[in-house]
């Protein structure tokens, strides 16, 4: 009897998506699970990286039809310049419909105060919840990254919120074999998370793939900054710099763009992406973790925060 050998050739190999194309194929079936099981869900947009590849994902989710979905911005009155007009003409060119939650209008009502440091991060979180109970949005997609900050690694892809959007880890849900409970009652919403498993390098390298546009910001520039607590902040009418902190210029760009009052800036000669994904790869250091102060208020700032209602 003959015995026949069967030879395997590399053609042979069952099909396997590269470490980006599974990140993208999780987020768009998020987004999709999203639309068949809520019925106001909206976006949190800013005009950073992480918000913008979140736009991108919604986009391919559901084209060639438009993204089903509203954006919701909170406004704190202190974000950079160039991030807000990059956000005003992306909602244009897609044709979105933009909510913007401002927390100077707050103020100026006398239901916020200002900070004696002068950051109005913290007080994102009740223009916020408002924002979603006015609304009545069901269901919230966050940027947020498990790699970005111990809190933020503790969080479901579906996080669910109670009626005050307050968030207790004590009822997080398992999430086997990508099974999502998006159920919650009256009142309540969930956070929807897509770029949950994603690290700040496979942002980075998406963004180059899909050659996705970001705000200059984002890339080495000159700047006008001056030094607090170990970090580049830029000068502006938030209050800063005191008459004991130097403006000087200096070549940086910033790796998270949030408020200008508690976002670092670090100094870098990267202005291509290529340069920014070298950086990244050879950093320790997380984007919060260097450059933002509002998590540096204490060990537990961003779970405090959160529990409040933030993201």
């Amino acid at each position: 009897m003959t015995t026949q050998v069967t030879t395997h050739t590399e053609t042979d190999a069952p099909f396997a998506l590269s470490h980006l194309d599974a990140l993208e194929s999780e987020a768009v079936h998020i987004f999709r699970e999203v639309a068949g099981e809520f019925e106001r869900p909206v976006i949190l947009f800013s005009g950073g990286k992480d918000s913008i590849v979140m736009l991108h994902l919604a986009l391919k989710a559901f084209a060639p039809a438009p993204v089903p979905f509203a954006l919701l911005h909170v406004d704190t009155g202190h974000n950079f310049p160039e991030v807000l007009e990059y956000r005003d003409r992306t909602v244009q060119e897609h044709g979105l419909r933009l909510h913007v939650a401002s927390v100077q209008d707050y103020i100026d009502r006398g239901e916020l105060k200002e900070r004696p440091d002068g950051t109005r991060n913290p007080l994102q979180t009740v223009p916020l919840t408002e924002a979603i109970q006015r609304h009545r949005f069901d269901a919230v997609f966050g940027g947020g990254r498990r790699d970005e900050e111990k809190a933020r690694a503790k969080e479901r892809v579906f996080s669910l919120r109670d009626e005050f959007s307050q968030w207790d880890p004590r009822r997080q849900r398992p999430e086997l074999w990508q099974l999502y409970n998006g159920r919650h009652a009256p009142g309540e919403h969930v956070r929807v998370f897509p770029l949950s498993n994603w690290t700040e390098l496979d942002v980075w390298q998406y963004i180059q793939r899909e050659g996705i546009e970001l705000p200059q910001i984002y890339f080495a520039h000159e700047r006008e900054v001056f030094s607090r607590n170990g970090m580049w902040l830029t000068a502006g009418d938030w209050g800063g710099p005191d008459d004991t902190e130097p403006v000087q210029t200096r070549l940086i760009r910033y790796r998270t763009v949030g408020d200008m009052s508690c976002t670092g800036a670090v100094d870098s000669t990267a202005t291509t992406l290529d340069a920014v994904i070298a950086e990244i790869a050879a950093s320790r250091l997380t984007e919060r973790g260097a450059t933002r102060a509002d998590d540096k208020l204490s060990e537990a700032a961003m779970e405090d925060r959160k529990r409040e209602g933030y993201f």
